[in-house]
């Protein structure tokens, strides 16, 4: 939003099934709406270029159009590419210009002032002037395999890191990442649909295997390089970068374990480092989004696992009680605006923190989240009660206007009870059918979990719970379960599946669906399905191998089926260096119990899946076919982690729920 919080910047589209975002601008104090640009306009013919397309695949991105921009300070201007191209938009004047960047262009942004932009093109960051002069390479690849300012892929996979390089305060430098992938594994994509087309190679870091080398560098505008340095030996990981006028450039380093993670301040000048924060763990440090950043009062703000609890700190003194469970810091001013659950995960709440305590800015029932500029703040707000996102801008805590949002509504009646289930409370999520009635008797039962680390599904709003009650109107109970490891609960909750991902994350799902059928006997414990997708097609596919006496039938989508396959950061951090501790991975694996095999599943992947790669599948299968254990694959020619054709999805959800009615009729 523009420095005085007159002007909201957002994107959106025309309506709620285009899913091409275009870039619109409210005037606050009129609630007047107006296009900034529209990609229709602008681009004939859209198409998403190789960079552009991976961008979007870490980050789940699913529309079309613009998809993302970046303004100067002040927001008086916004850029952003379109088809590899580089626009930049006046917002008071409400034009659009194109510049003549060097194409592709990706991840384009302005200095604080204005005057420049920065963009990555073929490996190299490059600067323009706002009136379309001067382009020119700040850093050129001095290498095949060597690229400058753009996270590498577990920064962006893992440690939800986007970007790799910052503007300084004034405009004048650029703090930017240089990443070298050449001792990183060439991986192959191929897609067996288009035999005629040659494999994508893609650098994959692999469990136990090298990761990109990662350096940093200050690049001034005069042409000027200061190389940054730290001990990049014993902290490998570049974290998080902050850059503003309250103090020198920091950063966040980790080790290779995660035990440790440092935040170091950087001499802009001379590029040493010292350290300004020390955080270690017996068993991983976690990445929460917002910190590091300097207070203006020139304090560190971070945000720290202590009194089992995530708790906000500036300097050395904590700002927010234990009952709170930080999730993310969004701004720092003189106070602090973040998000936090109390003694309900499924609730996420913004607050605002001082010296003096916290207030709860947020007060309805819901999953909140904020941004602010000076006084003005926009809140996002889904709740149970709404079908769609509501967008509110206060002024203070004065509601001044709200963005219209142009979602469509469901088709179908949500049907949703939250429950806390057993001794652990697990947090659940019951759907039932939108018309169902007692006398209809008992349902089959589908647990539909992630059920791993991070990815929390079970939260008070209705989006997100969509398929599931599309399930559940098919005749099926279905139960959703965060269990052990899922964000939300505390340090220590986070921590009880160190070492074994297959252990506690099942055992939590059998005694969510016991205890649930105690408390409703519609549920029928005689038809019980599982699905899931990525780590819960993991799950899935545990469950009927190891609790097939529990679970009759699973779909397993885009499986992790061998922990070796998947990548450093995620895997190593909760079960070590395969290297070192082999028998935690083979403990792990779903190959091990192939042969274990004795109910129906199903195994869904996409062909070209660059995160959780088709080998996964294709493997177990091998696994499952060498012990003449009967089994289901469905490839999807041409998708990746996720599908987002549109038909591919709907016929997906039909071929699933054909399934799950054979695998269960005999009953």
């Amino acid at each position: 939003m523009s420095g005085d919080g007159a002007t909201v910047l957002f994107l959106r589209s025309a309506t709620g099934t285009d899913r091409r975002n275009a870039l619109h601008a409210l005037v606050t104090a009129t609630g007047e709406e107006r296009v900034l640009a529209d990609p229709a306009s602008l681009q004939a013919d859209e198409h998403v270029t190789p960079e552009e397309q991976a961008r979007r695949e870490r980050l789940r991105e699913r529309g079309a159009g613009i998809t993302g921009y970046a303004t100067d300070s002040t927001a008086s201007h916004a850029v952003f590419a379109l088809s590899g191209s580089l626009f930049i938009a006046d917002v008071a004047a409400g034009t659009v210009r194109e510049l003549p960047a060097r194409q592709p262009v990706a991840d384009p942004r302005l200095d604080p002032h204005g005057r420049t932009v920065s963009y990555l093109s073929g490996g190299a960051l490059r600067v323009i002037a706002a009136d379309g002069t001067g382009d020119r390479a700040l850093a050129e690849p001095d290498g095949d395999d060597v690229g400058w300012g753009a996270a590498e892929f577990i920064a962006a996979e893992e440690m939800h890191r986007y970007r790799g390089y910052w503007w300084s305060p004034d405009g004048s430098a650029v703090l930017s990442a240089r990443v070298d992938e050449s001792a990183v594994a060439h991986w192959y994509l191929g897609d067996p649909a288009d035999p005629a087309r040659p494999p994508t190679p893609m650098r994959y870091p692999a469990a136990g295997c090298a990761n990109a080398d990662v350096t940093l560098a200050v690049l001034g505008l005069d042409g000027s390089r200061v190389d940054v340095d730290w001990d990049r030996a014993s902290l490998p990981y570049l974290v998080a970068a902050h850059w503003s006028a309250h103090g020198r450039p920091l950063i966040a380093v980790q080790s290779r374990d995660q035990r440790t993670q440092l935040v170091l301040a950087v001499d802009p000048a001379t590029g040493a480092t010292s350290e300004v924060h020390r955080d270690t763990d017996q068993h991983w440090v976690e990445i929460k989004p917002g910190w590091p950043a300097w207070h203006p009062s020139g304090r560190l703000v971070r945000i720290s696992a202590q009194d089992g609890a995530y708790r906000l700190v500036v300097g050395d003194r904590p700002w927010t009680p234990p009952e709170l469970q930080v999730r993310a810091v969004l701004d720092v001013g003189e106070d602090v605006l973040l998000s936090a659950s109390e003694d309900d995960p499924a609730e996420v709440h913004v607050y605002r923190a001082t010296e003096d305590g916290v207030e709860r800015i947020t007060r309805s029932s819901g999953v909140h989240s904020a941004t602010r500029c000076g006084e003005v703040v926009v809140v996002a707000t889904g709740s149970l009660d709404e079908p769609r996102t509501r967008f509110r801008v206060l002024r203070g805590t004065r509601e001044v206007a709200e963005v219209d949002s142009r979602a469509q509504s469901p088709a179908m009646a949500l049907n949703v009870e939250l429950l806390r289930l057993g001794d652990r409370e697990l947090r659940s999520a019951l759907l039932l059918p939108s018309d169902y009635r007692e006398e209809r008797g008992k349902l089959p039962v589908l647990v539909d979990p992630y059920g791993g680390p991070q990815a929390q599904r079970v939260l008070a709003r209705q989006q997100g719970y969509l398929t599931s009650q599309w399930f559940a109107d098919q005749g099926f109970a279905v139960l959703v379960t965060d269990g052990r490891g899922m964000t939300g609960r505390g340090p220590d909750w986070d921590r009880a599946i160190a070492g074994d991902l297959a252990g506690p994350t099942l055992d939590d799902q059998v005694d969510a669906l016991h205890a649930a059928a105690r408390q409703r006997p519609e549920l029928d414990l005689d038809r019980v399905a599982i699905r899931g997708w990525s780590f819960g097609g993991y799950l899935a596919a545990l469950a009927v191998l190891r609790r097939p006496e529990v679970f009759h039938a699973a779909i397993a989508g885009a499986p992790v089926c061998d922990w070796r396959l998947y990548d450093t950061h995620y895997t190593e951090r909760y079960l070590g260096d395969p290297n070192d501790v082999p028998e935690v991975y083979e403990a792990n694996s779903l190959m091990r119990d192939a042969a274990a095999l004795e109910r129906p599943l199903l195994l869904v992947h996409g062909t070209v899946d660059d995160n959780v790669v088709l080998a996964h599948s294709l493997r177990f299968s091998a696994a499952l076919t060498a012990a003449a254990r009967p089994h289901t694959v469905l490839p999807l020619p041409g998708v990746s982690h996720m599908p987002t054709d549109e038909g591919t999805t709907e016929n997906l959800l039909l071929l699933q729920v054909d399934f799950l009615r054979r695998a269960l009729a005999s009953r």
